[in-house]
């Protein structure tokens, strides 16, 4: 095949992840790409995604094009995607994980999470981040934020916010790093499920796969394997408080998982180390644990709580 089908996100972020993808394809298997932009279920929708199915709204489109044949591959930012992968698609390499923490963007270039004023009013999209604010900060005023970079960057100023949460590896990729006033730690906020990772997906019986191989970062690969097994292990998805990161030392990766209520009172965590080939059962395992030491409960509590 001369030209590969790259299906993607329209958004400037989605955009430039799937440029590079087209551009390490073109060098490590020697191929033309095409990019094909889609529009999805979630960025159609303007309230809140937890209500309607959580970010999985983000790649529907996507892998529907994929399973249809109108694409060959599919470019995903990896914490996206569900829990639950469908089965006759793989991720089949990831490309080197960008920084996975969480910035604070203030109109303060000296501004940081401690700092901020009491009261303040913090903008954010995710209610994980929302979750962690509320418990590290409970005095802040957390406000729904939507939209792509770019929107939530001029909402800051347009909704007369005292700061906004986002990733950090969404302002490094698009040249927006000078605008992020702290990188704030994982040790404060844990970040998002493979948070920074771009994962590239495709049809698991298409020969393909095994050419992607070629431009596969190992160590994002065996990060992302760990976190979202833990994720899939609580059942949950991107929509659920719900974080987790793995750090590769060596052959050894450290994975810390949590469960949190949304108002940020309960709090389930626990991290082990485990050999970077037993990725996916350590992730399994921890998650595991988590829900016996009362993840269950809280992830229970917020089934009731979505029921009709």
């Amino acid at each position: 095949m001369s030209t590969l089908r790259i299906a993607t996100r329209g958004s400037d972020l989605a955009l430039w992840q799937a440029r590079e993808v087209a551009s390490r394809m073109q060098k490590a298997l020697g191929v033309g790409t095409e990019i094909l932009p889609l529009q999805t279920t979630g960025d159609r929708l303007k309230g809140s995604l937890a209500k309607v199915g959580g970010k999985g709204l983000f790649v529907k489109e996507i892998e529907e094009a994929l399973l249809a044949g109108r694409a060959d591959v599919a470019v995903h930012s990896a914490k996206d995607l569900p829990a639950a992968p469908h089965p006759d698609l793989i991720l089949a390499a990831f490309l080197e994980r960008a920084d996975p923490r969480d910035a604070l963007v203030a109109p303060a270039a000296d501004a940081n999470l401690v700092s901020l004023r009491r009261g303040a009013r913090v903008g954010t999209g995710s209610v994980r981040r929302a979750a962690q604010l509320r418990r590290l900060r409970s005095d802040l005023e957390i406000v729904p934020l939507r939209g792509n970079v770019p929107t939530r960057l001029r909402k800051l100023e347009d909704e007369h916010l005292d700061a906004i949460v986002l990733a950090c590896a969404g302002l490094d990729r698009l040249g927006f790093a000078h605008r992020i006033c702290e990188r704030i730690e994982p040790e404060m906020l844990l970040p998002a499920v493979a948070q920074g990772s771009v994962a590239i997906q495709a049809r698991a019986a298409d020969p393909l796969v095994q050419q992607l191989a070629a431009i596969d970062h190992r160590e994002t690969a065996m990060a992302a394997t760990a976190e979202r097994a833990f994720l899939a292990a609580l059942g949950g998805d991107c929509s659920v408080p719900i974080a987790a990161f793995a750090q590769l030392r060596g052959r050894e990766l450290r994975l810390r998982g949590m469960v949190i209520s949304p108002d940020g009172d309960r709090r389930v965590s626990a991290e082990t180390s485990l050999d970077v080939e037993d990725a996916e059962r350590g992730g399994a395992q921890l998650g595991a644990a988590v829900l016996r030491d009362g993840g269950d409960a809280i992830l229970d509590s917020l089934r009731v709580e979505a029921s009709p």
